[in-house]
């Protein structure tokens, strides 16, 4: 038997046309990957969060020499949260990039391991997490949940916690 498995999100040409909120989230991203530390790789990525305080953090890559050391900015980001403001849900993230490689037309989703941990977190607090993915030339994706990342998923109730 064949299944198939879908979403669906919006895309823009540039935040332009997104909401004032949704502007300033990417803003944020945006200005963080600036100071992402990516002298191997020169692929920048900043992400930031909106808690629901309404408060943004913001953070970005960090790469080590020790490669298996670096860690995305999107981990750096929701790791710094949890640890900080363990009791607040995030409602949104929002990813951009940008390469001293060359110009990056489309929005780029985050890496496996990144989406696992996103997930983990928005299955934990029960609420979806919106993903704005923006790429440096100004288009963005806005996904509802994600969920839409990665379908098929580890779920985290099929372990026994202690």
């Amino acid at each position: 038997m064949k299944k198939t498995i879908s979403f669906s999100y919006n895309s823009y040409n540039s935040p332009s046309e997104m909401t004032y909120s949704d502007q300033q989230l990417i803003a944020q991203a945006e200005s963080s990957l600036t100071k992402a530390y990516a002298i191997y790789s020169g692929f920048h990525v900043g992400a930031s969060v909106l808690l629901e305080n309404g408060k943004i953090m913001s953070a970005n890559n960090q790469e080590n020499m020790a490669f298996p050391s670096s860690l995305c900015a999107e981990r750096v980001l929701m790791y710094y949260c949890k640890a900080n403001f363990p009791e607040l849900e995030i409602k949104k993230i929002a990813v951009t990039v940008k390469s001293v490689h060359g110009s990056i037309s489309e929005p780029i989703s985050p890496c496996g391991s990144c989406r696992q941990v996103m997930l983990e977190y928005e299955q934990n607090q029960n609420n979806n997490i919106q993903v704005l993915l923006k790429a440096d030339q100004g288009k963005v994706y806005e996904l509802e949940s994600i969920n839409d990342l990665l379908p098929l998923s580890f779920k985290t109730d099929v372990l026994k916690r202690y």
